[in-house]
């Protein structure tokens, strides 16, 4: 597949085809050899894991018709001791998040891959409203919760600028990495304040 796609970033077949036809094949397989798919896909003598999962919990972008240019907001419950547990945390951070929406008299309604689709004041809010609901579950940012963002910035990629359109900025390239760099530390910073007893969440790349 990767010999008929031809690209770098897989571009002509696609990322969902591609997985599609992945997980078909490793089926076939472990019907050819009696065994499970994840024993198909393992590495020899390597009990099969279950993956952290990724939750989109925020939907922006072509995924949502509101104001977020990124695309999805995740929380990765990486600190969860099995699966099961870790669908606990997500359910449960997603059901608060959704209670402060209400509070804040935003949307509920979701996108199109499940995460809500607030309009909020800017790419940042989504990510503070995130930490809130996490904090507010009681879990804790950085141990048991990690952030993730899926940006999807091909998506807002025009006449050679990244066009932030919600926000109404639009950045080069080495300066839309350079924002999310700053945003990774702001969420870095908010918990060493956390850590010592001082909340608040500061302002990346407001130029």
């Amino acid at each position: 597949m990767i010999k008929l796609d031809g690209t770098e970033n897989k571009g002509n077949l696609g990322a969902n085809a591609l997985l599609a036809v992945s997980l078909a094949n490793a089926r076939g397989r472990g019907h050819r050899t009696a065994s499970s798919r994840c024993g198909s896909t393992s590495r020899k003598g390597r009990e099969p894991v279950m993956p952290v999962p990724m939750m989109n919990v925020i939907n922006g972008g072509a995924h949502a018709d509101n104001s977020l240019d990124v695309q999805e907001f995740m929380i990765i419950p990486v600190g969860a001791p099995t699966f099961s547990e870790a669908l606990r945390y997500g359910a449960e951070i997603f059901h608060t998040l959704k209670g402060i929406l209400k509070e804040k008299k935003l949307t509920t309604a979701v996108g199109d891959e499940g995460g809500f689709a607030p309009n909020l004041s800017s790419n940042e809010a989504g990510i503070k409203v995130i930490i809130q609901a996490v904090e507010k579950a009681g879990y804790k940012l950085g141990k048991q919760i990690y952030l993730g963002m899926d940006v999807a910035a091909s998506e807002f990629y025009k006449k050679n600028k990244y066009d932030l359109h919600g926000e109404g900025r639009k950045f080069t390239s080495r300066r839309v990495r350079e924002v999310l760099r700053q945003a990774r530390g702001q969420v870095s910073d908010h918990q060493h304040r956390r850590r010592h007893g001082r909340a608040g969440l500061g302002t990346a790349g407001r130029r």
